[in-house]
């Protein structure tokens, strides 16, 4: 039966420590994630939901991006996928009751978990300037209040619209429509916090910035390198591919900071073997890294490569290297002049560590390196990730069966949502094709991506910030600046199924716009419609929720974006201002010209479509711009150099206006250059959407058809299907990086922020980290016993943690986080660990990757601080 919200936030004073587990998920993950769901959702209601997860007439997960194989197994979810679907589908309800037993100042003070287990809301809300609670208000008098605002803004610019990744290819694609048909690329997105850095080393070397591996290759790989990532939490099915892998004969290598339990075992728990016999050891080997030393390591095995190919040969695919690269001669040089020393000293790893990984990839058939976070959040990222590349190159392992680039994206759909054009940088063809297909001229000024948003807010240059999911206060760095930065705002707008911190730190006006999930059934003129979602492997497929909306009051994010489009933009292909408002039945009145709607922009087809569109001179695949997140600037079309795209100048983290390719037209803010369209029937018929989006980005040829009855649309992928490079030069390329890690000062460790196993993102479902054997809290701190000992601590105590940035101006700035207790772990001696999103507020706003513009989360200097 399902249990009532807690009362409570968590009690730190309460939190214990076991031994850390050596296996994952098994039996116990399954009993976890049946409770969770009973507590939520009851039983008939879990058995009826979890059924449909992920299978080709049901939902895709709303958790992480990991394909599925066209073979379906009944019960085709994780233990932290269970969990985000009961969150979901929890019959716990936030509604106007709520809020007006709870003032806002009251709201304030819980934390993150408390806030998120109250439910899903069920009514539009609005905070009046100077209100203490939220009230309800109609959806008529919402859409009207953001219309009115956008219009009384004295410039475009004025205005940040987020996204989050969990938002349908449809909803996005309405929604930058949106978004430039106001007149801005402010579109920032949860990319730039996470795979942007894969994004721009990719782009820059192999010519698209997401995986070039498919579920097969990971099944047919003979080595797997899985570095900074932790699959057993963050993408558990992960684990059956690794595991089918195994069987086939895989070597894995674990490369991360921390020893994690989904990396030495799985007990598969739908296998007799999971159950009864022990499970699968998965890493082969584990190397236990220094936090940052990830670009040494690819460094340390491509010279073991090199010396290994001048000593024997046999080593390098010379015809690879021949047909389809460029600078191999000078990476050749750079990692002559390499010092062992200097690698040994940045990995913390013995030479005699780094040489007998290397013979394994030396001797390897075909490799794929994967992913996450731990790599990606660092000063030199993108560097790293240049000589990830670098290494697969030298042995050929870039389009062909079982070897490739594999960055691993945590969120679903935040791949897609950039591949359908969610992205501050557009590309001039992309807005070229965008302009043909909805008459009207978009801006070609680049926007703010997340980092150059919150500057924006900060320095009072925002007046409207809407959010199309997440929860941006609690996702972004240096959260002092961020929840100061945010009450600058005129009017903030959040799309949500459940409450969470940005609903609470908000504008001076505020609007909670409650939306459908995947979980719930969607109809729209007179039909139930369909999404569709993009996985981490470039696969396209439907998603339609089956349970009945928690609320009559609910809207789907695409009827949100059309009907905000209609008034601020007019009746359909008009472009004249919207005087009226929208209302309820503005969907059902357009039900009945929805078929002949369908037909006529159907029937349009790409000859007449794309008459005046620049032919593609390139691939025709869209080109993700962060692994996982997607299209960048290889949609099939001229782009920019790959000089342009990797000079950390060009990048809005170090100048936050810029320009894309060609000027603005002279009318470009004209209150007539608007996209014409039939907002009405686009609500009232997501194919009309998708058809749209055929048209105006490659590859999605035949959408409806390729979706229809489970199937899977598969993306182009230039380096995976023909070792095609959309480079400057049409090859792969080789680049020279010099090497970087982190030093850390005498009496400071270096912090990483990480997730626990109860969390998904900023969503805490629960209190316990059981792999790591934290239980019943989580603010704790991660310490190597040694350094403990060195610092003057013991364990248990509770410190605060500060960290230390000198900023642009040389001055050292500190910012606190309080009362997290010691507990002593396995880490490399100088790092520690804590979790986000409470340790986010020691991040500083300006450290983030050079070229990606990415906040540095794994690699923050920090000292334990007494509590006095």
């Amino acid at each position: 039966m399902a249990t009532k919200p807690p009362r409570a936030d968590i009690d730190e004073t309460r939190v214990h420590v076991s031994r850390p587990k050596k296996v994952a998920v098994g039996v116990p993950a399954v009993l976890h994630a049946l409770e969770i769901a009973n507590e939520q959702m009851g039983v008939a209601r879990s058995v009826q939901t979890l059924l449909r997860v992920n299978q080709k007439d049901g939902f895709d997960c709303p958790g992480c991006a990991w394909p599925e194989e066209d073979k379906r197994h009944i019960a085709e979810f994780c233990e932290n996928g269970a969990k985000a679907v009961a969150e979901e589908a929890t019959l716990r309800r936030v509604g106007p009751d709520f809020f007006a037993a709870h003032p806002l100042d009251e709201l304030r003070g819980h934390d993150d978990w408390w806030l998120g287990q109250q439910g899903r809301l069920t009514h539009p809300m609005v905070l009046e300037e100077g209100a203490t609670h939220y009230r309800p208000i109609s959806w008529d008098d919402a859409l009207a209040l953001v219309a009115d605002e956008l219009r009384t803004l004295d410039d475009p610019d004025e205005a940040v619209f987020y996204t989050s990744g969990r938002t349908s290819n449809e909803a996005a694609f309405l929604y930058q429509l949106l978004v430039r048909g106001l007149g801005t690329n402010n579109l920032p997105d949860c990319s730039n916090m996470c795979h942007e850095s894969s994004g721009s080393a990719l782009t820059e070397t192999i010519g698209i910035g997401k995986g070039t591996v498919s579920i097969d290759d990971i099944h047919d790989a003979d080595l797997l390198i899985v570095a900074g990532q932790n699959p057993g939490t963050n993408h558990p099915r992960m684990l059956v591919a690794l595991e089918k892998a195994k069987q086939r004969g895989a070597t894995i290598i674990a490369v991360n900071p921390l020893p994690e339990a989904g990396l030495m075992r799985f007990e598969n728990p739908q296998t007799v073997r999971g159950v009864a016999f022990g499970g699968t050891k998965l890493a082969d080997q584990f190397l236990q890294i220094r936090l940052g030393g990830d670009q040494a390591l690819f460094q340390a095995i491509g010279k073991h490569l090199l010396e290994a190919e001048e000593a024997d040969g046999g080593v390098l695919d010379h015809e690879f290297l021949a047909a389809h690269t460029s600078g191999f001669d000078e990476y050749r040089r750079a990692m002559a002049d390499a010092s062992w020393r200097d690698l040994v000293t940045a990995t913390g790893l013995p030479e005699k560590s780094l040489r007998r990984v290397a013979e394994t990839v030396r001797t390897s058939k075909a490799t794929i390196v994967c992913w996450a976070m731990g790599l990606t959040q660092h000063k030199h990222s993108v560097p790293t990730l240049r000589d990830v590349v670098n290494l697969l190159l030298l042995q050929g392992n870039i389009g062909r069966p079982g070897a490739g680039v594999c960055p691993v994206r945590g969120h679903s759909n935040v791949q897609g949502d950039r591949t359908v054009g969610i992205y501050e940088k557009p590309s001039a063809a992309f807005l070229d094709a965008l302009d043909t297909e909805f008459a009207f001229a978009a801006p070609r000024e680049h926007g703010f991506d997340t980092v150059g948003a919150i500057r924006a807010m900060r320095d009072g240059r925002v007046r409207f910030f809407m959010s199309m999911g997440g929860n941006f206060v609690s996702a972004t760095p240096d959260t002092a600046v961020v929840e100061a930065g945010m009450s600058r705002v005129g009017l903030t707008v959040h799309v949500s199924t459940k409450l969470n911190r940005s609903h609470v730190v908000t504008g001076r006006r505020a609007l909670i716009l409650p939306t459908l999930g995947r979980t719930d059934r969607d109809r729209r003129g007179g039909q139930e419609q369909r999404v569709t979602v993009e996985d981490s492997m470039g696969a396209v497929h439907a998603s339609r929720g089956r349970l009945a909306p928690p609320s009559e009051e609910l809207l789907s994010e695409v009827a949100i974006v059309a009907r905000l489009s209609g008034l601020v933009f007019g009746s359909a292909g008009t472009g004249a201002a919207a005087g009226g408002r929208t209302s309820s039945s503005s969907a059902a009145s357009s039900s009945a010209s929805s078929s002949s709607s369908r037909d006529q922009v159907m029937s349009r087809g790409k000859d007449v479509a794309g008459a005046d569109r620049p032919e593609p001179v390139t691939s025709p695949e869209p080109v993700t711009d962060a692994a996982g997140d997607a299209t960048r600037h290889d949609r099939g079309y001229p782009e920019r150099t790959a000089a342009e795209e990797s000079d950390g100048t060009h990048s809005p983290v170090h100048s936050d206006r810029e320009t894309a390719d060609g000027p603005d037209p002279a009318d470009l803010r004209h209150p007539s250059n608007v996209p014409h369209a039939d907002w009405a029937a686009l609500e009232a018929d997501y194919a009309l959407i998708r058809a749209h989006i055929a048209r105006v980005i490659p590859g999605f040829d035949d959408y409806e058809e390729r979706i229809g009855k489970g199937g899977t649309l598969h993306l182009p992928n230039g380096p995976r299907d023909a070792r095609r490079f959309a480079t400057a030069d049409g090859r792969a390329r080789f680049t020279v990086n010099p090497l970087e890690y982190p030093r850390i000062p005498r009496g400071r460790l270096l912090l990483q922020t990480l997730r626990s196993h109860d969390q998904y993102n900023t969503t805490i479902y629960g209190k316990d980290d059981r792999y790591r054997g934290i239980h019943g809290g989580r603010r704790v701190v991660l310490v190597n016993a040694k350094d403990i000992v060195a610092l003057g601590f013991a364990e248990n105590d509770v410190v605060d943690l500060v960290s230390e940035w000198r900023g642009p101006d040389g001055t050292l700035e500190e910012r606190r986080a309080e009362e997290f207790r010691i507990v002593a772990y396995r880490t490399p001696r100088g790092n520690a660990a804590a979790y986000y999103p409470e340790t986010n507020v020691l991040v500083p706003l300006d450290s983030v990757a050079d070229v990606s513009g990415t906040p540095t989360s794994k690699s923050v200097v920090v000292r334990l601080a007494r509590r006095t």
